[in-house]
């Protein structure tokens, strides 16, 4: 257990010290191994009244070991817990911390277990309150979001809607879960067919096959436009929006000037693998995530307009903001650039 401490006021609102409970293990036998995950919430609101929103976090796949587990994403974390969310991080099979065979079933991705994971910590939303002292009664059963980078974007793309073949059995794969509100996908991977690189589509067949047509729950999609990703994609940084432009609204799209996969370096604080190191977009991204997140969750909270005034216009702007409703789709009219 541990504690952090963020700026105490900032333009966003007030901010809490954080508290932070890891690892705690749910018990998952029909899972190769226990799920292990990090609870992190705002200090001050266990001792005061009201419920938390949750964010359930699913991480991505980098280079380095232990930022592909609950131990990944700090800089996200604890500004969304310090401004009033509760952040479930799962460690997922696919994670190198917990060293796998390379025949598990599901292996290397376990896209479906990904998925499953999140879903499982709704289920089981009890039993984490349970753990962590101050927390029981206290988180917000009506209001949960979901977030990914990366891989853990094709995750909570899933979640929302997306939908894939499985190349196992050829059957359609709905993993949506309706109890989920919200999204947000960053640097996550697009449409599949002759978008992917021929030796990834080989490698990683279940992603040729992705369909954001009925993706219908409301996200914001991070995308930057330095992310060139030539390893998974022949198509460039545009790829990384194909979850906005191929799904339904209402949808959000942010693309962030100068920003490659690591958006600045969200999977952790100092890292190596983070190629367009940058705290001042880093801090971005926590913001405007966490505004988007207010305002879909709590319809009359004006933390996205503020966030989006401040931080994606004038000459100082981190990206650009475009958006469309779900009707937009239906119509054929274009989405509404705000600056």
């Amino acid at each position: 257990m541990s504690t952090s401490t963020p700026r105490t006021t900032d333009a966003f609102g007030p901010a809490s010290p954080v508290l932070s409970v890891a690892p705690l293990t749910l018990p998952a036998p029909d899972r190769a191994v226990d799920l292990q995950i990090r609870v992190s919430v705002p200090l001050t609101a266990l001792t005061g009244e009201g419920k938390l929103p949750v964010i359930l976090l699913s991480h991505g796949q980098g280079y380095s070991n232990n930022l592909s587990s609950l131990n990944g994403y700090a800089p996200l974390v604890s500004f969304w817990a310090a401004h009033g969310f509760a952040v479930i991080q799962p460690t997922h099979l696919s994670s190198t911390t917990l060293k796998l065979p390379a025949d598990t079933p599901g292996a290397p991705m376990h896209w479906r277990s990904r998925a499953e994971d999140i879903s499982r910590l709704i289920d089981r939303l009890d039993e984490i309150e349970a753990a962590v002292p101050g927390l029981v009664g206290r988180l917000d059963r009506d209001r949960i979001a979901v977030a990914g980078h990366s891989m853990g974007g094709h995750t909570a793309g899933l979640l929302l809607g997306a939908r894939l073949t499985d190349p196992d059995d050829g059957t359609e794969v709905d993993l949506a879960d309706s109890r989920i509100g919200a999204g947000v996908l960053l640097a996550a991977p697009g449409r599949g067919g002759d978008a992917l690189v021929p030796a990834m589509a080989e490698m990683l067949p279940f992603l040729t096959t992705t369909d954001f047509s009925r993706m219908a729950t409301p996200a914001l999609v991070v995308a930057g436009d330095k992310d060139e990703s030539g390893h998974l994609t022949v198509r460039g940084p545009a790829w990384h929006t194909d979850p906005y432009t191929l799904s339904p609204g209402p949808k959000t799209l942010l693309t962030l000037f100068g920003a490659e996969h690591g958006l600045g370096g969200i999977s952790g604080y100092d890292v190596a693998e983070t190629t367009d190191e940058s705290p001042a977009r880093v801090a971005a991204v926590a913001r405007l995530s966490w505004a988007y997140l207010r305002s879909t969750l709590y319809a009359d909270d004006p933390a996205w307009r503020t966030a989006r005034e401040e931080l994606t216009s004038g000459p100082d702007a981190f990206g650009r903001v475009e958006s469309k409703e779900q009707e937009e789709k239906k119509s054929g009219v274009a989405g509404v650039s705000y600056n």
